[in-house]
């Protein structure tokens, strides 16, 4: 009988102390919702015991809600399960025609992009342009090529030409977080303009130069002084098929040679304008101009460029939001699924995942893959149930490193300063005016498992503003028993 009674009192101990956490959270969460920050606003929350496997706690779950950045989630997870993480990107450089016996090709070298995103990235020793470029020229040499007597071509085919998705805004798409992805991406389809700022407040501030060296940037400059340490206020417009660029805002007083970041105009082009200016600056001479080149199977192959595996570019993809990288995934999935490299197909591929994993859709809407777009929605009950289900699969571990652990790296170091030692919580965010988003994984005091979301719409205050109440809210989350 008292043995009985002990574990009647252990079971209302446990399932009181259960309440209590559920109460301390429900609190925290209408706390927030009442805040004059979020007065105004959609918040939803919700919380999944994946170790017990029952629903923990869920406020407006169901509402569909902007995701910004956190759709990166369903992209790179999907990346993981359909690609692989050994997966590597492969670009192929070929020749066409012959070589004749003094070293001359008669014919054009083709560069045939498979939708790598570092290719050219200036973050990795092995994959700056100078070095993707000399072992390019390696391979030319070890087939006997001295000079060309036609054209660096580029086939940019394996993704459609469509390297902006329709529903994102004409302020983001000029710069380098709006570049979108095509086929043969180069130097991260970004470039750089470096500004000197002018001598007192609203003086016009004067460009510099822009880099990398070789690419056609028409810039029209009306950037002028900021005040001082007001930091990268510039906003630069253009569509990916011009190289025209219009430059506005500030920089800071006293700032020189500051640089900004923009999207590239016409990335494969570029890559092949900037070999070509290569060859000939190392004693190869090219007769023709970069052209475009859609004969995909014509030619010789040289050299199979290969990236970095897929686990390394889909953890820099969600440690630090980078867009290009979650949307040239989304366009491989798309092709290999479906032959053909687009958003339309990629979505597709994310929603078939979903379908045989047996997750109901119902108030998702994806759009994009790097969140990027304001049409994409989601709601918090279908990402906790989509992260229960890849925790569920082998990809898990590999994909649970590519989120930032909090406290520690990415966009979550400087999150949740107070977590307790023996609490883990790794995460995704999301941020654009007006949505604030968190999902990731919990592992608590007591060993479980849990996975959570928390999105925030339609504020008019600032992020920074909002954030401290959603901290408070997945505190609560982390220290419930």
């Amino acid at each position: 009988m008292k043995k009985i009674v002990a574990i009647a009192v252990a079971f209302l101990t446990a399932f009181n102390i259960a309440a209590q956490s559920t109460a301390k959270l429900e609190q925290a969460v209408r706390e927030a919702q009442n805040s004059s920050a979020l007065s105004h606003a959609t918040l939803s929350v919700s919380v999944y015991n994946i170790t017990k496997d029952k629903s923990v706690y869920s406020y407006e779950g169901q509402k569909s809600l902007v995701p910004a950045s956190m759709a990166k989630i369903l992209t790179t997870a999907v990346g993981f399960d359909k690609l692989g993480s050994s997966f590597r990107f492969k670009t192929v450089v070929k020749y066409t025609g012959k070589i004749d016996k003094n070293g001359v090709l008669r014919g054009d070298i083709v560069i045939v992009g498979g939708g790598d995103p570092i290719l050219g990235s200036y973050r990795y020793k092995q994959t700056t342009p100078d070095s993707v470029f000399a072992s390019w020229l390696r391979a030319m040499r070890n087939h006997g090529i001295k000079s060309v007597d036609g054209r660096v071509c580029y086939d940019a085919s394996v993704f459609d030409d469509k390297q902006h998705n329709n529903s994102w805004q004409w302020g983001d798409i000029g710069n380098y977080y709006g570049c979108g992805a095509t086929g043969l991406n180069f130097h991260e389809n970004m470039f750089f303009v470096y500004f000197n700022a002018g001598q007192k407040l609203g003086a016009a501030a004067t460009v510099d130069h822009t880099s990398p060296d070789g690419v056609k940037i028409h810039g029209q400059n009306y950037v002028t002084t900021g005040a001082a340490n007001s930091g990268d206020n510039v906003v630069i417009y253009g569509d990916a098929s011009s190289f025209i660029r219009v430059y506005e805002g500030t920089v800071p007083l006293g700032k020189r040679n500051f640089s900004v970041r923009g999207a590239l105009p016409n990335p494969a082009e570029s890559c092949a304008t900037m070999f070509t200016a290569y060859l000939k600056s190392n004693g190869v001479n090219v007769s023709g101009t970069p052209v475009r080149n859609q004969r995909h199977a014509d030619g010789k192959e040289m050299v199979d460029y290969l990236s970095n595996t897929y686990y390394v570019i889909a953890q820099y993809t969600n440690l630090t939001s980078n867009n290009l990288y979650a949307e040239s995934i989304l366009k491989y999935l798309g092709y290999k699924m479906y032959k053909k490299g687009s958003s339309e197909n990629g979505v597709k591929a994310i929603m078939s995942y979903c379908a045989e994993g047996g997750l109901n859709v119902d108030g998702v809407k994806v759009v994009d893959g790097c969140g990027l777009s304001r049409e994409n929605r989601v709601t918090c009950d279908f990402m906790c149930r989509f992260l229960r289900h890849v925790a569920r699969r082998p990809i898990y571990s590999d994909f649970s490193k590519s989120l930032a652990k909090v406290g520690e790296s990415g966009t979550a170091k400087n999150l949740l300063p107070k977590l307790p030692a023996n609490i883990a919580m790794k995460i995704k965010s999301g941020s654009m005016d007006g949505v604030k988003s968190y999902a990731g994984y919990i592992t608590n005091a007591k060993g479980d498992l849990l996975c959570f979301s928390i999105i925030a719409n339609n504020f008019t205050c600032s992020g920074s503003q909002v954030q401290p109440q959603l901290e408070k809210i997945m505190m609560q989350m982390a220290t419930m028993q």
